[in-house]
């Protein structure tokens, strides 16, 4: 296997976004090429021995960043990296950028056919998302990284917030703080992928006890994930030019909008979470530019 060196624990900084002031731990910068919540959620693969695998499987879209992890973790293994997609976008395929470029570049082997029914012995499969129970032993970690941040603050009660995909994250993250720390943390998120119920559904896959889930906060406006939404750019924008700190463009827009819009709910010491997912800024930002050219140069003088 090829050895490799994560920076843990990630740092934390106070910023201030609209007069308010924020903590953020910056999971982002856990590692270059493997970082983020995706790095929490596969470091159980990373650290741990598989002798008999040879070959890892997953599925999703052609752009997602755990495609591009799990295309990082596969080269530090020593893998195979098969992934399955239902389609790969004309313009994509032609012009590679962005996670799908990078992942190809790792050695990702990729198809557009139903993922595989029937598993060999050799063959680590990885749902989408990294929606599994072994994600639990990764966000572990961060919860003790947060938890003895907090007690070195001085922090009797700290309030957690960052968007959701799975929900995976959040949930293994409220559970693990609810054992370690008490009073514990409450962990607040907002879905991304589907609605509120959606993540309930996927908190029910892996821990039926609802006391362990963390809070859910939503916006009024349904928003369509992986779709352009000017306030979504705006507010990324925004946030860079209040912090000097680059945001992903898939989540983290939602994540702050519903943030600023409930934070008088929430206590006053507050965390942000910084998930990571930068490399896919590269082909969002080109989507950004194609939909909104006029604000974008506008935006970025």
């Amino acid at each position: 296997m090829q050895k490799t060196s994560l920076a843990l624990p990630s740092p934390v900084e106070q910023i201030v976004v609209d007069d308010s002031p924020f903590y953020l731990k910056h999971d982002e910068r856990i590692h270059p090429d493997f970082s983020g919540n995706k790095a929490r959620k596969f470091h159980y693969f990373l650290t741990h021995d598989f002798p008999e695998i040879r070959r890892v499987v997953s599925y999703g879209s052609p752009q997602s960043n755990a495609m591009y992890s799990l295309s990082v973790l596969a080269r530090m293994r020593g893998w195979v990296f098969d992934y399955y997609v239902d389609h790969v976008a004309g313009y994509l395929r032609e012009n590679p950028h962005g996670n799908y470029a990078r992942a190809l570049a790792n050695g990702m082997q990729i198809h557009t056919t139903p993922r595989p029914q029937i598993l060999l012995p050799d063959t680590l499969l990885i749902h989408e998302g990294g929606r599994q129970v072994e994600a639990e032993y990764g966000v572990a970690i961060l919860a003790q990284e947060i938890a003895d941040w907090q007690h070195e603050q001085g922090i009797e009660h700290l309030d957690i917030f960052f968007p959701s995909g799975t929900g995976t994250t959040a949930l293994y993250l409220q559970k693990t703080l609810s054992t370690i720390h008490h009073p514990p943390s409450t962990v607040y998120t907002t879905p991304c992928v589907g609605d509120a119920e959606y993540l309930r559904k996927q908190f029910t896959i892996l821990e039926p006890d609802p006391h362990l889930w963390p809070m859910i906060l939503d916006l009024p406006h349904k928003y369509h994930f992986g779709k352009l939404y000017r306030e979504f750019y705006e507010i990324w924008i925004e946030l860079h030019q209040q912090t000097g700190v680059t945001f992903d463009l898939l989540y983290d827009p939602k994540g702050w909008l519903t943030l600023l819009k409930h934070r008088d709910q929430m206590g006053q010491h507050l965390l942000y979470l910084h998930q990571g997912g930068l490399q896919g800024n590269e082909s969002m930002l080109k989507r950004y530019e194609r939909r909104f050219s006029h604000a974008y140069k506008d935006k970025t003088k």
